[in-house]
């Protein structure tokens, strides 16, 4: 009992000793909010805390160089050594807004660091002539009231040299002729599958098997590939399956006309 009890005893001070331990290692937030950044880093290391500037705003109520707000908020409870994000004032908006657009990428740049603004997001569109073009920007030139220093872009990239596609059309019981006049409309060419017959069986007596037949395109389109309202172009290779034809040799020639 008297081993039990000790041990017990043992845990809660162990106990007691951790949370002691854990509370003397936090602080409390204080208010930066109105200080200036070197007032605002003085406050934090005091605290045992870091301070970073994460982001600069154009303010109205707030003096260029003064803390606009801050995270974590004041009266918080954080460990020593936290780092603490605040926003500083740029106060009103003085910087002009440079039009960038029909500019390259680095005279754009040039320019809005001429401005005393910095380079936002660069977004990309595929677009005809040179490449690294400003299309657009945001906010646009001479724009009033923005609340950040910073001008994204619009920037052209080179077009993909991907084929063109057409929506395939619909060639199943077409003869093969009106078949090809339709994809002709789309600049594409189709390929017809023509049934052939069955090779004849090896002859034992060595005799040489007869030539081929050659079936003509003479049925209309069976299936087809791809399929009727599916994306197509030239790089897909569309062809066409036919019923059964007619042997070439079997087809009438045209009747010569008389000499004049």
């Amino acid at each position: 009992m008297v081993m039990l009890a000790a041990s017990t005893v043992a845990l809660l001070s162990g106990l007691i000793t951790m949370r002691l331990a854990i509370h003397t290692a936090e602080v409390e937030v204080p208010n930066l909010s109105g200080m200036t950044v070197d007032e605002a880093g003085a406050t934090s290391t005091s605290a045992l805390l870091n301070l970073t500037v994460e982001n600069r705003f154009y303010s109205t109520t707030v003096p260029a160089g003064r803390i606009l707000s801050q995270s974590p908020a004041a009266g918080s409870t954080v460990r020593k050594g936290w780092h603490m994000r605040v926003t500083e004032s740029l106060g009103p908006q003085q910087a002009t807004i440079p039009n960038a657009v029909g500019m390259n990428e680095h005279d754009a740049g040039m320019a809005i660091r001429r401005a005393s603004l910095d380079m936002g997001t660069l977004a990309y569109l595929p677009a005809s002539g040179p490449v690294d073009t400003v299309l657009a920007q945001t906010p646009p030139a001479d724009a009033q009231g923005i609340e950040k220093p910073e001008i994204g872009l619009l920037l052209s990239q080179a077009e993909t040299a991907a084929p063109k596609a057409w929506v395939m059309p619909n060639l199943v019981g077409l003869s093969y002729s009106a078949a090809n006049a339709r994809m002709k409309e789309l600049d594409l060419h189709v390929w017809a599958i023509v049934p052939q017959p069955a090779p004849p069986a090896a002859d034992p007596l060595g005799t040489p098997p007869p030539p081929p037949v050659v079936l003509i395109p003479a049925g209309v389109v069976v299936t087809q590939t791809p399929a009727a309202g599916t994306r197509v172009s030239a790089a897909d290779n569309p062809h066409v399956k036919m019923s059964a034809g007619a042997p070439a040799s079997s087809v009438p020639s045209p009747a010569p006309t008389a000499a004049q």
